[in-house]
């Protein structure tokens, strides 16, 4: 089970944030989800140039682009190019995994994955808090490369009533069809915004009036003693190594989530589930 970390802040006219003690979290599963989440790398992949780059032209919502590494071909630099003016990622990749991926046999060193719907803006997500008159509550993941977690965690945030959630351009899964049935179309309902810093996205939001929060085994503050009733954005780390540097430095607090077995992390979508529904909760005018 994969290891997540999260931090939170608060900041802005909203009300000072409530510190409490640091506490850890008890491990849950989406076995469920997974199990019936076919594991297709079919799914939303556009194989060959021609393909891709008619597909380039049609202005079909592509999430990236993969090129086989170390290729010099006129064509994949027209490709590139193209995709790069329209804001597409690009990444390098081993040819061993775009053969893998490829149905045809035949992607010609280069392969896009086409996203479900088209990415929000964060200005999106806040006018859907302002629409319905809700301080708003945000998910942030940083760097979430596993597209069963990112499925998992949007469908949580859809069930919990957040406003969107924010995904970083790079290193992240994208809106893939992965990712959509993992959502079990949640991906329909919430807005999913892609930002190129997630620092600078932090920045924006504690502007706005935003605290930003998440969880952290040494956290300095305990969920249960967070005021989760402001506007929040909640923080959500990587598989395995949870937060980057500066993503962390950008938080004016961390949050623990208790922990009473013998591991000390949470799956994502758990703790994206605690942590929302503590804010339900405490929306809903709940006591402890």
């Amino acid at each position: 089970m994969a290891v997540e970390m999260w931090y939170t802040a608060f900041i802005g006219p909203w009300g000072d944030p409530v510190a409490a003690e640091k506490r850890e979290v008890s491990p849950l599963n989406d076995r469920r989800d997974r199990r019936t989440e076919p594991d297709s790398p079919a799914d939303g992949v556009i194989e060959g140039r021609n393909a891709v780059i008619e597909a380039l032209r049609a202005g079909t919502n592509i999430d990236k682009i993969m090129i086989a590494r170390g290729e010099t071909d006129a064509a994949l630099g027209h490709i590139a190019a193209k995709a790069r003016e329209k804001g597409i990622v690009v990444v390098d990749a081993d040819r061993r995994k775009l053969d893998h991926m490829s149905q045809t046999h035949a992607h010609q060193g280069v392969i896009a994955i086409a996203a479900v719907r088209e990415y929000a803006s964060v200005e999106d997500i806040l006018a859907a808090a302002r629409q319905k008159g809700e301080p708003p509550l945000i998910l942030v993941c940083d760097e979430l490369s596993d597209p069963h977690n990112l499925g998992a965690v949007i469908r949580t945030a859809e069930c919990a009533g957040a406003h969107g959630v924010i995904i970083p351009k790079r290193r992240s899964a994208g809106l893939t069809a992965v990712v959509a049935k993992t959502s079990a179309g949640a991906v329909s309902y919430v807005p999913v915004a892609r930002v190129p810093n997630l620092t600078a996205c932090l920045k924006e939001l504690k502007e706005e009036g935003l605290w930003v929060f998440g969880t952290a085994a040494q956290g300095s503050v305990s969920l249960y003693d967070a005021d989760l009733k402001g506007p929040a954005a909640v923080v959500i780390g990587s598989e395995g190594s949870g937060m980057s540097r500066l993503v962390a430095e950008n938080c004016d607090f961390t949050v623990s989530i208790p922990m009473k077995g013998k591991l000390n992390s949470l799956n994502a979508s758990a703790a994206a589930a605690i942590l929302l529904y503590e804010a339900v909760r405490q929306r809903l005018g709940g006591n402890g």
